[in-house]
């Protein structure tokens, strides 16, 4: 089963190599990993999707949770979550194909984001499924170039989990180096 982890981690060097280095050292292959700042200042936000068994997965995740430097680590792949991708396409087109091309951008919600003698650019932001599909359709015209973030998850607002949708309490993200006037205030 395809497993989608979130983990919050202090915004430090290094950080990122030990996650990658216990993957390595544990022969877990990652599908795909994204990380970028959270909404709490000095705090990186970092999801992992892999392929595994729950109990591998459990482990994985208790094993996160021990690295210096990681506040705390979810598995949402159970949990109703907004999950997004964004790729940039570069796709051959020639002046008979580029009406039908803009098209298929339209029609999937996509953008052109570059116009080139010979090829189009086009940016795409939504399910893996539609993106994925998207590409399918492209492919007969030639994909040049292309780059993909992987995953991105959210818990969805409203799940009555006593934890505000995050999936995480605001204090277990929360490092010790932290202010407490970063901390969220709740409305």
């Amino acid at each position: 089963m395809k497993h989608t982890l979130v983990a919050l981690m202090e915004d430090k060097p290094g950080v990122l190599n030990r996650v990658s280095s216990l993957f390595h050292r544990r022969n877990y292959n990652i599908e795909s990993l994204t990380v970028g700042h959270s909404e709490v200042p000095g705090i990186s936000r970092m999801t992992i999707v892999l392929e595994g068994e729950d109990r591998i997965v459990e482990q994985v995740v208790k094993q996160l949770s021990k690295l210096i430097n990681v506040t705390h680590v979810l598995d949402v792949s159970d949990k109703p979550t907004v999950v997004r991708e964004l790729a940039l396409i570069k796709v051959r087109a020639a002046s008979r194909t580029r009406s039908e091309i803009a098209e298929l951008a339209r029609i999937f919600r996509a953008r052109i984001v570059d116009v080139g003698a010979t090829s189009l650019t086009i940016e795409i932001t939504g399910p893996e499924e539609r993106v994925d599909s998207l590409v399918g359709l492209l492919r007969p015209f030639g994909i040049e170039e292309m780059a993909r973030t992987g995953r991105v998850a959210m818990v969805r607002s409203g799940e009555d989990d006593g934890n505000n949708g995050k999936g995480y309490s605001s204090q277990t993200a929360m490092p010790q180096s932290v202010p407490l006037m970063a901390q969220e205030v709740p409305m």
